[in-house]
């Protein structure tokens, strides 16, 4: 089972359908913030979606193709942190992560993240860690520069928002690169 304590505020641990509710009021209270980067939050119109979700979120972290937390700053869940696409071939994965807006500038998303490169890294032996973001979404830019991954370049239309395709910057960091790091 996944549980890491980041530190004495910060919890990453898989979902249980008994967080549906709770996932879902986040995402419902932070709809229009979460709308302006993430594809997926009109789909979500319902707490009984994420019983449904949760169990296959946590058979894929069974079968080791999908990991998605959620982060819990003093007991209370205010995001989810994600290591998807995991290429075993390739030993490389990709980092996805929200937050609710009333628990940004804490720290929170860059520990977390900082945890799961660590999972990622010593734990399951990956070799290279990817995150994507908006060109226009600054916050979200800020977690993996202040993690000093390197910045590879911009995917043109990387990404259908609603009505639109948006740029996304690609950022990179190699095991090597982290345990110099540390």
């Amino acid at each position: 089972m996944f549980n890491i304590f980041v530190d004495q505020q910060i919890r990453l641990r898989l979902l249980e359908v008994k967080d549906s509710s709770e996932l879902f009021q986040i995402v419902n209270q932070n709809r229009k913030y979460l709308r302006e980067w993430l594809p997926w939050v009109d789909q979500i119109t319902s707490p009984y979606q994420y019983q449904t979700i949760i169990p296959l979120w946590n058979k894929l972290f069974t079968e080791q193709t999908e990991l998605n937390a959620g982060i819990f700053f003093n007991g209370k869940l205010v995001g989810m942190i994600t290591l998807q696409q995991i290429d075993w071939g390739s030993r490389k994965a990709s980092i996805g992560y929200f937050l609710a807006e009333d628990a940004q500038g804490h720290g929170i998303m860059t520990k977390s993240v900082a945890a799961m490169l660590n999972y990622a890294f010593y734990y399951l032996k990956l070799n290279r860690m990817e995150i994507q973001c908006g060109v226009r979404n600054i916050k979200s830019q800020a977690i993996p520069e202040k993690l000093a991954f390197t910045k590879e370049g911009i995917i043109r239309d990387g990404e259908f928002l609603y009505d639109h395709y948006h740029d996304l910057y690609s950022y990179s960091m190699l095991a090597r690169e982290w345990a110099a790091k540390q």
